[in-house]
């Protein structure tokens, strides 16, 4: 982004991705401040980034937190780098026998749902003035055309969902803004706590660190404009089809 005095949102600022954002634009000139909003609030070393608690399935946190960003400046930048795809109780579905309504729920209230309320509170605030961008981590499995080999149905699903509320929501707050760009954004596989289980099936090539992803959708995003509001990019600006 051309512009000075930049204020940026990250949530999810605890995570390998979104910790890395954090970094990144940090030492970016440009950027003024940096909200780092997580459920286990992480402090980091540098006078830009203030540090705050959100519970995104929660959305009375998520309206606080949008109020304290925006309570003295305009949000130039909204990065939400929140996602599931397992947990403790929680693998990918192989097959239909896997499936059952506690995994689509929990998916799809934090892939779908948490980015949907995210955007309701945060949309209104971003800068009208200049070019501003609210960008969630969707992936490419996502994509109903690109699904060749079936599997993970409620993580398929949950950012299948993702990517059509991103592009209702361009829609909408393209009327009112005409600067605002929303976008999905894929990052490619990366060597973190939600890709770990499943590295053993990527190629060594194909295995990013969270530094060259990150770094890749930051150029993506300083190319975009108003055009590409409602696409699905991936961390080579390849878009992705629905």
């Amino acid at each position: 982004m051309q512009n000075k005095d930049l204020n940026i949102v990250v949530i999810g600022a605890s995570g390998s991705l979104g910790s890395e954002f954090i970094r990144q634009l940090s030492g970016d000139g440009k950027i003024k401040s940096i909200f780092a909003f997580s459920r286990s609030v992480t402090e980091f070393n540098d006078s830009k980034v203030e540090s705050f608690f959100i519970d995104i399935e929660d959305e009375e946190s998520i309206k606080s937190a949008a109020n304290k960003a925006s309570k003295d400046v305009k949000i130039d930048m909204v990065i939400v780098a929140t996602g599931m795809l397992h947990d403790a109780n929680i693998n990918p579905e192989k097959s239909l026998r896997d499936l059952s309504k506690e995994k689509f729920h929990q998916l799809f209230s934090i892939n779908t749902i948490a980015p949907a309320i995210i955007a309701k509170h945060f949309l209104p605030k971003l800068n009208k003035d200049s070019k501003s961008i609210f960008a969630a981590l969707s992936a490419r499995v996502g994509s109903i055309s690109d699904n060749q080999l079936g599997g993970w149905y409620s993580y398929r699903a949950s950012k299948s969902a993702l990517n059509m509320v991103l592009k209702n929501a361009s829609i909408e707050i393209g009327r009112s803004n005409k600067t605002a760009i929303v976008v999905g954004l894929h990052p490619g596989t990366v060597d973190s706590e939600l890709s770990k289980p499943f590295q053993n099936a990527v190629s060594k090539e194909k295995l990013f660190t969270a530094k060259y992803s990150v770094q890749k959708l930051l150029e993506v995003m300083d190319s975009l404009t108003p055009s590409d509001s409602g696409d699905i990019l991936d961390f080579n600006r390849i878009k992705i089809d629905f």
